[in-house]
């Protein structure tokens, strides 16, 4: 009987030139310095960025849609596969929640805009302009959040790239195989073939990841400056150390209890950690998470039910910009925001900001159209205190949304018994040892599959005696000897 080929498996060491994470390095290095040397020719890279997001985004959705319904396919059990969707949408809002709070908690610390002064009368508010524009045309309510569920015909949820409606039609047609048994058969394998197809696709795309770090970061810093960054220098900074605060003191003791380290786990996303903060969006590297995460020992229906639902329900960056973003708008205009608002604000927020957690720019939309909301509180035209360092800030809030849902895909596996914690501490032990360019290709086997094996030949208890053939000059090959 064969054994089960597996996840980490000694293999030469490539030299450090061929990691991607060395060139995405560079790259983030060049752009810093383009960007501050060349400001104006700096601000026209943005479409490098773009054109990476944009190769990556073409195949996200069918990639989800293929994953989703193999993973609940092949569990067989639509009760387990709701059981596991409750888990997995429970674990993100607590966690929501908690960033929520600790954003709340160190903004009112820290009151980084009390020393700002700005007078609503005179302060210019034509900056937020397009984001309250943006919220004008859109219901932020939980009916329209409901609605939206639905996409309004089966391709335009992959037309349009809504993660969250391709995730509700993966479900129902996942759900529709599971009925028909074995005579769906076929179309599991087909969209298993498939979804190598896409995964090898984005092998070759990654490769660009460089060019859109290069470009994202050039951009970013030649279009902002350093006036507007050391005037808000402050805000930025609490919000930077929030994250690393709800990193360290609320998803370090969840990764303690599900027995492993989280900085050992954020050692092994370091090559997806540089390319989302290059590109500012968590979606660039969804595909190689799932990979990433499947070789530490979750399984597939796991890794292809959490990591989608993660892109729209796991909120923890974002939440943790609005709710200070909120109450720094508040701060640099003098308002005193009392705490049952600021509570109310928090549950507003929990609701609105479902689906903004993977696009970049979509938090700033979404903080406008929650402050519209509390505009007799709060003024909304504030969002143009905040609009010029937006792109800082989603760096941050990319980061942290893909490092929670990394989290919470072990967590769940975790949960629900189905961890393969031998190998998840073998893999932090070594994250070199898993390559996840050979993980992405489309002919590769998915980690903790078995290898395909030739069945044995029976026996014949009454063999034949061949006629002698003369001797080859090739040497002989033992079957134990081919590789």
């Amino acid at each position: 009987m064969a054994a089960p080929a597996a996840a980490v498996s000694p293999r030469r060491r490539r030299r450090f030139y061929h990691h991607l994470y060395v060139w995405v390095l560079v790259a983030i290095a060049l752009g810093i310095v383009f960007g501050l040397v060349a400001p104006d020719q700096a601000a026209k890279t943005r479409w490098m960025a773009d054109l990476f997001i944009k190769l990556v985004k073409v195949v996200i959705a069918p990639t989800i849609f293929a994953t989703i319904v193999v993973g609940i396919a092949q569990m067989g059990n639509l009760a387990r596969a709701g059981g596991l969707a409750l888990r997995t949408v429970l674990y993100f809002n607590i966690t929501t929640v908690f960033a929520l709070g600790i954003g709340l908690v160190v903004i009112n610390v820290l009151r980084p805009g009390a020393s700002l002064g700005f007078d609503l009368a005179t302060f210019d508010t034509s900056a937020a302009d397009a984001a309250i524009a943006a919220t004008e045309s859109q219901d932020t309510g939980m009916t329209s959040f409901v609605l939206d569920l639905v996409p309004a015909s089966f391709v335009g949820a992959f037309v349009d790239g809504q993660l969250l409606q391709v995730l509700v039609l993966a479900v129902l047609v996942a759900v529709a195989v599971t009925s028909l048994g074995a005579r769906a058969d076929g179309v599991v394998r087909a969209l298993d073939t498939f979804a190598h197809l896409m995964f090898g696709i984005i092998r070759l795309v990654m490769w660009t990841a460089p060019l859109g770090a290069f470009g994202g970061i050039a951009f970013t810093i030649g279009s902002n400056g350093s006036a507007i960054l050391g005037s808000l220098a402050a805000f930025m900074g609490a919000f930077w150390l929030t994250c690393l605060l709800f990193l360290l003191l609320v998803l370090g003791p969840v990764c303690r209890i599900a027995g492993f380290s989280v900085f050992r786990y954020l050692r092994y996303i370091k090559d997806e950690l540089l390319i989302v903060l290059g590109t500012s969006s968590s979606e660039t590297v969804l595909p190689r998470i799932m990979r990433k995460m499947e070789a530490a020992g979750a399984p597939r229906h796991v890794v292809g039910m959490t990591i989608p639902t993660g892109y729209s329900f796991n909120l923890d960056g974002t939440a943790i910009y609005m709710a200070m973003g909120a109450i720094f708008i508040a701060q640099a205009f003098g308002i005193e925001v009392p705490l049952t608002t600021q509570v109310a604000l928090l549950a507003f927020m929990l609701v609105s900001s479902n689906g903004a957690a993977g696009v970049s720019g979509a938090g700033l939309v979404t903080l406008a159209a929650t402050l519209t909301a509390f505009d007799s509180v709060i003024p909304v035209a504030g969002i143009a205190l905040i609009v010029g360092i937006d792109r800082f800030m989603s760096e941050g809030r990319a980061l942290t949304n893909l490092a929670g849902n990394g989290i919470g895909t072990l967590v769940i596996a975790r949960w629900t018994g189905d961890l393969d914690r031998e190998r998840l501490r073998a893999v932090l032990a070594d994250p070199g040892s898993v390559d996840v360019d050979a993980l992405l290709s489309a002919d590769a086997p998915r980690p903790g599959e078995e290898q395909p094996v030739e069945p044995e030949q029976p026996v014949d208890p009454n063999p034949r005696v061949a006629p002698t053939e003369p001797a080859s000059s090739a040497p002989a090959v033992h079957p134990a000897q081919t590789t």
